[in-house]
């Protein structure tokens, strides 16, 4: 289970790092965001529930504060990961994300946008994760579209920086 939530967390950071990486030019605020995640390869057992299959959707809060820090893309993701070699464009950005630990491997990131209010991201990822005594290869993609929902966050709050 909790290498299942360390899946997971490192997804939505993807999907947040997507969302911050084109908050550069878009507005602080509310932000609905609509993701699929496919496994190419999943280190899970045969018959074991995986993530994945239909769309999720949450919402995040972005600051202006995070837009002026990050400009693009956080320094850090979700627990031993990190963008690298980020390259900003016009319309969007790409990266590559590293992560160490109990799940490693590494992931290309890209992010498009359209308008202020609209954007698309692909995270493509390769690795492995210690699984009990076993190391287990994984692969998984995570496509997401995001919509700008307005000004006011309402009950949802940042995410915290570690």
């Amino acid at each position: 289970m909790r290498v299942r939530r360390n899946v997971l967390a490192v997804s939505v950071s993807v999907l947040v790092l997507g969302l911050l990486a084109w908050a550069q030019t878009r507005k602080p605020g509310l932000w609905e965001v609509t993701s699929t995640m496919t496994w190419q390869q999943s280190p899970f057992p045969a018959g074991m529930a995986q993530m994945g299959g239909g769309p999720h959707t949450m919402q995040v809060c972005v600051t202006q504060a995070e837009i002026d820090k990050y400009g693009t893309v956080p320094p850090q993701a979700h627990g031993n990961c990190k963008m690298t070699n980020v390259v900003k464009k016009a319309n969007g950005m790409t990266a590559e994300m590293v992560c160490s630990g109990p799940m490693e491997g590494k992931g290309t990131v890209e992010a498009s946008w359209t308008d202020g209010a609209h954007s698309a991201a692909k995270v493509h990822f390769t690795g492995a994760m210690q699984m009990g005594p076993a190391s287990k290869p994984f692969e998984w993609t995570v496509e997401s579209t995001s919509v700008y929902k307005g000004p006011d966050c309402g009950s949802v709050k940042p995410i915290e920086e570690k």
